[in-house]
């Protein structure tokens, strides 16, 4: 009997590795391909403070979505920039006097991150590399039962530092013309600008999750 289940398994053990190599052949290898496609997904962001001020905050869910480019060099390796719009925040809830709230900030940016690929095989290119954020718009909300506040500005004349450098890392599942995308970053650099800014100083940090769709290069 343990001599027929070691067989079954060993059976079922190659029929995987099979199945696996024939799903593999079964994608276009376009590791060598100039490609360029749209991407469209969602953050979930926060933020954090790396000296440690006392002040924290809840996950907030933005849009995420844009263009990429893949530009090989060779097979294994290549560059990825992209351009997208990203939105970026916070979110939280407390009582004052008795009286419960809430309050959101929702930061539009344009990012732009230029990211080394590493392709070991056709279905996967892991990605890691600086990305530079530039600030469009930004809104704050405070809501009570007897004060609500929206207050909403781009940042022409302010202090808020509206170019922000960034680490981005992640990986894309490659399905022939469907990419489907998953990053993980965190800014550099803290959003006060010079200073003096009466906003809470803080960095922001975010999970991205995408579905692409590859225009041509397949």
């Amino acid at each position: 009997m343990k001599q027929i289940k070691k067989s079954i398994l060993l059976i079922a053990a190659v029929a995987f590795m099979a199945s696996v190599g024939n799903a593999q052949n079964n994608f276009n290898d376009t590791r060598e391909k100039i490609q360029l496609g749209l991407k469209v997904g969602a953050n979930l962001s926060n933020i954090y403070d790396s000296e440690d001020e006392d002040f924290t905050a809840d996950s907030k869910l933005g849009l995420a979505g844009g263009v990429f480019v893949a530009i090989p060099i060779g097979a294994i390796l290549g560059i990825q920039p992209e351009i997208l719009f990203s939105q970026k925040g916070y979110k939280g809830s407390g009582s004052i006097l008795g009286s419960e709230y809430t309050y959101s900030r929702t930061s539009n940016f344009i990012d732009v991150p230029l990211l080394i690929a590493i392709k070991p095989i056709s279905a996967l290119t892991i990605l890691a590399g600086p990305q530079f954020s530039f600030l469009i718009k930004e809104t704050y909300k405070f809501d009570n039962e007897f004060i609500n506040i929206s207050d909403e500005q781009d940042f022409e004349n302010d202090n808020i530092r509206k170019n922000t450098l960034c680490f981005v890392g992640g990986f894309d599942i490659n399905l022939n013309q469907l990419v489907i995308g998953a990053r993980v970053g965190l800014d550099l650099q803290d959003n006060k600008g010079d200073g003096t800014s009466t906003t809470p100083r803080y960095k922001n940090m975010w999970y991205q999750g995408t579905l692409g769709f590859r225009l041509f290069g397949n």
